[in-house]
């Protein structure tokens, strides 16, 4: 798995005015949160722990990404799909669509050893990857891991 340097393989980028660049976001926390649109756990869990996190942590150097990261179902999940899907679930973070590798599993989620959706992955202020988990996260869990690398952000820049 990569750690550093690192950039998301978007071919498409919603609720942002350019591609997001993760090396500008040095000194930032930034979670990833890699969904289908098609995937329940997604649905129910992982898409609405995004939205809360980004509202949460608005005043905080944190960065919520989403990540539709499609490896089955490809004609359903198209980007016009997913803008409707965007639209209907009132979501405001950023969100790039995985580009495709040419085999089934697309580059960032190659990259990144995804295992399947949902999937988290934070990043310290320092660009180094310290939470890689598939599979639904405790909410408590999740924020504590997210309060802690905050902390030692805030810490390094001041």
């Amino acid at each position: 798995m990569q750690s550093e340097p690192f950039e998301i393989q978007a071919s498409e980028w919603f609720n942002t005015s350019a591609p997001i660049n993760l090396t500008s976001l040095k000194g930032r926390v930034v979670i990833l949160g890699a969904f289908q649109m098609l995937c329940p756990a997604c649905v129910a869990h992982s898409i609405p722990q995004l939205k809360k996190l980004h509202q949460l942590f608005r005043e905080a150097p944190v960065t919520v990404i989403g990540l539709h990261t499609v490896f089955e179902h490809h004609e359903a999940m198209q980007p016009v799909s997913l803008k409707a899907f965007i639209h209907e679930y009132r979501l405001e973070f950023p969100i790039g669509v995985d580009a495709p590798s040419g085999a089934a599993i697309p580059l960032t989620m190659q990259s990144l050893q995804l295992q399947g959706t949902p999937s988290t992955v934070i990043w310290d202020g320092d660009g180094r990857i310290r939470f890689h988990q598939f599979g639904q996260v405790d909410d408590l869990a999740l924020g504590a891991s997210i309060g802690q690398l905050v902390a030692q952000t805030m810490q390094a820049s001041a």
